[in-house]
């Protein structure tokens, strides 16, 4: 049998313990982030919105017009994107006119550096 002296087992006891309250956010991929879409006309712009300042600014957006049922980047048209900059409490994005002024559009911000990615709520214009 193993005999570990008390101090040891004390800090396994404590090391043991850091490792199962590992953040959520950071076992999910880092700090939620909120990416979000308005526009008309053409026109789209919106915001990334995170706890954490770092993952608001920076943040390229791409918008897609959406083709099928649902969101799905990989397949659906790009039509934009811009980086996200700093505006009020949040990070501001903006393509100006994209031409697309018909059919269902979203915005999605990838995964960084501690921040997880997004996809907004679906528009239709």
């Amino acid at each position: 049998m193993i005999k570990i002296k008390p101090i040891a087992a004390t800090a396994l006891v404590a090391v043991a313990g850091i490792a199962a309250t590992v953040s959520p956010a950071l076992a999910a991929g880092g700090t939620a982030t909120k990416v979000t879409i308005k526009g008309h006309n053409g026109d789209y712009y919106g915001y990334v919105k995170s706890s954490d300042d770092s993952c608001e600014s920076n943040r390229k957006v791409k918008v897609y017009k959406m083709l099928g049922s649902s969101p799905s980047p990989k397949t659906d048209k790009e039509i934009g994107s811009d980086i996200a900059q700093p505006n009020g409490p949040d990070g501001m994005w903006s393509i100006g006119n994209s031409g697309f002024k018909h059919g269902e559009f979203y915005a999605k911000v990838k995964k960084s550096d501690g921040c997880a990615s997004d996809i907004s709520k679906v528009i239709s214009r």
